[in-house]
């Protein structure tokens, strides 16, 4: 299939490095017809870099989602450089050290509201700070870690998840009113920055993984995942909103 996102504006968060989902994500998505705006949050430099590699140099915008200023001028900026919005991919999540990997219960609440704030609230942030520009029938997909476990290491970050997966379906239900979609897609574990943290050993966490699940897992290839999202962001799935799609190999179905 070729074309699956003509004609698509999206703005895509959390390209950090290749071996993200959102780099895939933008790849995938350029290769696939759309016109696509990055966001960087701390290093724009880093962000301009990886978006010199991808097929077409999209423009990069700063975005730090637990910042008010720069959500409150978002549309704006990148109404700069797309005249609407058909599809935001939020790929952001972050715990400090002391939530992760057995630290559930001594982690201070500084340190949990801010993971809460980084990874669950900024997806309702996002959305709304986009909305101006989003138009009838868009498209808003998160990316998620089965929350419905209590997965080796993950602790407050497991919790963020939980909270992202309800926070999705309230979005779900207050945009649609207006034509527009909110799913997640809940994916296995990769090796990305942001899954450092799932399953502790994270070696046999894979192996684990890759055993279990009836399609396989592969932990260095992030496109399965990526065109789970692409099929989201497209006008393939009209009538699918306050979904979890689970992107995992099927690992999530199987029975302990």
């Amino acid at each position: 299939m070729s074309g699956l996102l003509d004609g698509k504006r999206l703005v895509i968060t959390g390209v950090i490095s290749e071996s993200s989902i959102a780099y895939a994500v933008a790849r995938l998505a350029q290769q696939q017809g759309a016109r696509i705006v990055l966001t960087a949050y701390g290093r724009p430099t880093l962000v301009q870099r990886l978006a010199r590699r991808l097929p077409d140099e999209p423009p990069v915008v700063e975005l730090d989602v637990t910042d008010a200023d720069q959500l409150a001028t978002l549309a704006d900026r990148v109404g700069a450089h797309l005249d609407g919005i058909d599809g935001v991919l939020h790929s952001v999540a972050h715990a400090s050290a002391t939530c992760l990997d057995g630290g559930f219960l001594t982690a201070p609440w500084a340190d949990v509201s801010a993971a809460l704030h980084t990874s669950t609230y900024s997806l309702t942030a996002l959305a709304t700070a986009c909305r101006p520009l989003l138009a009838p029938g868009a498209s808003i997909v998160g990316l998620d870690f089965d929350a419905s476990r209590a997965w080796p290491g993950y602790d407050w970050m497991g919790v963020a998840k939980a909270g992202l997966e309800a926070c999705s379906r309230y979005l779900a239900r207050d945009l649609g009113p207006e034509n527009i979609r909110v799913n997640l897609v809940a994916a296995g574990p990769l090796r990305t920055l942001a899954a450092r943290g799932i399953g502790g050993d994270g070696p046999a966490f894979e192996k684990e993984w890759a055993t279990r699940a009836p399609l396989g897992w592969d932990p260095a290839d992030a496109e399965p995942v990526a065109r789970t999202c692409l099929a989201l962001l497209s006008d393939w799935l009209p009538a699918t909103t306050g979904e979890i799609v689970h992107a995992d190999g099927g690992h999530h179905m199987i029975g302990s």
